[in-house]
């Protein structure tokens, strides 16, 4: 099983090293992804990093990438979602704008659709989701950027005749 994570990992990875775009359009789409994959919007992610690369001129297929690659994190969600949402219920309150916390709701499945239960429980972690996906997107930017560079230049070595 692990096994064929880590294959599925680096299959990815070649995917993305494998892009011909600028290297700050391809880095630009990674810190997309990479921001995108923090947010707890579950069933949108892809559909976010699509309109965000658009948007900002990166490269989309790299934010999708980048977004696929973020789902190793999904055995510590838990711990994720529960740093985001004390993040942002301490955020939200200093501003008085908090419902009640969560440890106060006692709500039933279909409560779960319910805009109040939005604003007590998704709201926060939107908020506090942003307080770690900001310094993971600009540290995968700032990882890949040279990374992208390199092979950029390779690539025109190549295409003039060059050997690197």
């Amino acid at each position: 099983m692990l096994r064929k994570i880590a294959a599925h990992f680096r299959s990815l990875c070649g995917k993305l090293l494998s892009l011909h775009d600028a290297p700050h359009a391809l880095a630009g789409g990674v810190a997309i992804g990479m921001f995108v994959g923090f947010t707890p919007l579950f069933g949108l992610k892809t559909l976010l990093c699509l309109a965000l690369a658009y948007v900002l001129r990166c490269n989309p297929i790299a934010a999708v990438i980048a977004v696929s690659l973020h789902d190793v994190v999904t055995p510590i969600w838990p711990v994720l979602l529960e740093i985001e949402y004390t993040i942002g219920e301490r955020l939200l309150g200093m501003f008085g704008k908090l419902q009640p916390t969560a440890a106060h709701l006692k709500f039933s499945f279909h409560d779960l659709m319910k805009w109040s239960t939005f604003f007590g429980l998704g709201l926060p972690i939107l908020v506090g989701s942003f307080f770690l996906s900001a310094p993971a997107a600009l540290l995968s930017y700032w990882l890949t950027l040279p990374l992208f560079r390199r092979r950029f230049e390779k690539r025109a070595l190549i295409s003039n005749g060059d050997e690197p």
